[in-house]
């Protein structure tokens, strides 16, 4: 692939809706699903746009294009503690979201994962007798994502969502009890507002 990637019709026309910005060459891949989700990895660069609405001729590739690799730097925070996911968090999510896509769909492989957004967390906990300390009854984490997942016939797709977890009798001898919930297209607002909900439903469907 050149440096500078052909100008088309379809780009031209786009353009025009965009006097004064840019246009992104995206790689075909990620292009058959207008809805579908787009890595910043598959932004070969951005044509730029005169006033007029016409390209300029001027291409800023993206350094970064290439194959979509993992990514959860968005997942840690120093204002949350997500200790309670695991020694390695990261993994706890990764897992757990594609052992729940491959049940709906078998033998799907999930071919790289981002945290799109800054999660949402909720946590619930207890005094001790001493009134000194908190202890950590219940947590739940609703983590923005997208994805890119390869099913068994070689189609892929790039989904995006939010990825929800929660626990509770985290202060309980035995392991903790835990629900998950997948919900393609939704937004990490929509999914803080279910988190109450979601953090006690884990015991009345235990």
């Amino acid at each position: 692939m050149s440096s500078t990637p052909e100008i088309t019709p379809e780009l031209v026309a786009e353009a025009a809706e965009n006097p004064g910005g840019v246009v992104a060459e995206i790689d075909p891949a990620f292009e058959g699903d207008p809805d579908g989700y787009i890595p910043s990895e598959a932004v070969r660069g951005v044509w730029r746009v005169d006033d007029e609405g016409r390209l300029t001729g001027e291409f800023e590739p993206n350094p970064n294009a290439g194959t979509p690799v993992d990514d959860f730097s968005r997942l840690v925070s120093p204002d949350s503690w997500i200790g309670w996911l695991g020694e390695d968090p990261a993994a706890t999510v990764r897992t757990s979201l594609s052992e729940m896509l491959s049940d709906q769909v078998p033998d799907a492989v999930v071919e790289w994962l981002k945290v799109t957004d800054e999660p949402r967390h909720l946590t619930g906990g207890r005094r001790t007798d001493d009134g000194d300390r908190m202890v950590l009854t219940r947590a739940a984490i609703a983590v923005p994502f997208g994805l890119g997942v390869r099913s068994p016939d070689g189609g892929f797709h790039a989904l995006s969502g939010v990825f929800t977890i929660a626990m509770s009798g985290l202060d309980e001898a035995g392991p903790p009890r835990s629900q998950l919930w997948l919900d393609l297209d939704a937004g990490a607002d929509w999914a803080e507002e279910l988190l109450v909900e979601r953090i006690y439903e884990v015991d009345r469907r235990s």
